[in-house]
């Protein structure tokens, strides 16, 4: 009976010897292919962070501006954060919404956006105020940011 049982703790000692390995080496490589390591971008030079401004194309939220005026708008935004960021690109969208009324909303918008190295509270409150600033020049109710995925809507 013992030495069954002595056989049994070896095999289980031998087992974890060679399958804890094993799996620890599946999940490194999980690991180092969901990211860049090892492909022709490892060790290359990136910006990881992302700030982006929805700017509307309308006043009080639903009266439509020129598209000169919006424009005017758009380059004011570039101009800033590249300034801010280094550069900056500008994408025009759709965006939408339900109103109290259960209506559709849409408007045009463009979405201006810099890539960044790195943020700090400097940047960050300089974007909101800028945000602020469109928020009060279009009388809207708020100015979505997006800062790294997440968005803010600025009031």
């Amino acid at each position: 009976m013992k030495k069954n049982w002595m056989i049994t703790v070896a095999i289980v000692i031998l087992l974890a010897l060679v399958l804890v390995p094993v799996q620890q080496s599946y999940s490194a490589e999980g690991a180092a292919t969901a990211g860049v390591t090892g492909s022709a971008l490892d060790g290359q030079f990136h910006l990881s962070h992302v700030v982006k401004i929805y700017i509307p194309s309308t006043v009080k939220g639903n009266i439509p501006i020129t598209e000169e005026a919006q424009q005017k708008f758009v380059d004011q935004a570039l101009t800033k954060f590249s300034e801010w960021f280094g550069g900056a690109t500008a994408v025009d969208g759709e965006g939408a919404w339900v109103d109290k009324d259960k209506s559709l909303v849409k408007e045009d918008v463009t979405i201006v956006y810099a890539f960044a190295e790195s943020l700090d509270k400097k940047s960050l409150d300089q974007v909101v105020a800028y945000a602020k600033q469109v928020k009060e020049d279009l009388a809207q109710s708020s100015v979505s940011i997006e800062v790294d995925g997440k968005m803010y809507f600025i009031e």
